[in-house]
């Protein structure tokens, strides 16, 4: 993890839920749902996931103050784990994902795209893993 800026590792390399650090720098947090539907995944995605089944990709945009801070791309292969997540509408998934001490994820990889930077983990519930994927806007280091 070397050259990435101190203002962008401290929300790179962090292992608690975003939402929760999301809502604690911003008055006001919001989520907004870009997508939720059954849909091709990425051949890197299936490969991390070891799934080939049918999955749900879920793509949101976090809000801090109205303005968009981190982009987020899930993608939540459908068995009966993963039921209740398919359910939450626009509550963040972070905050399903952080509540259940039962669910367990991976290290996080990081990654710095189109003057993005962006992290990725592996969700385990159940026997089923899910993938969440979140990018950085520029806008959550210059408030």
């Amino acid at each position: 993890m070397n050259n990435i800026p101190d203002q962008v590792l401290t929300w790179l390399d962090d292992h608690q839920s975003l939402t929760v650090k999301l809502k604690q720098k911003f008055n006001r947090f919001s989520i907004n749902v870009l997508s939720q539907a059954e849909s091709l995944i990425h051949a890197d995605e299936t490969g991390l996931l070891d799934w080939q089944g049918q999955s749900i990709v879920r793509e949101v945009e976090l809000l801090g103050n109205g303005q968009v801070v981190v982009f987020a791309r899930s993608i939540i292969p459908i068995t009966n784990d993963t039921q209740n997540l398919l359910k939450i509408g626009s509550r963040p998934l972070g905050e399903v994902l952080f509540n259940d001490k039962n669910i367990k994820r991976s290290q996080l990889q990081i990654t710095h795209t189109h003057d993005a930077w962006g992290r990725r983990s592996i969700f385990t519930i159940g026997s089923t893993q899910v993938l969440v994927s979140e990018f950085f806007i520029k806008n959550l280091y210059a408030l």
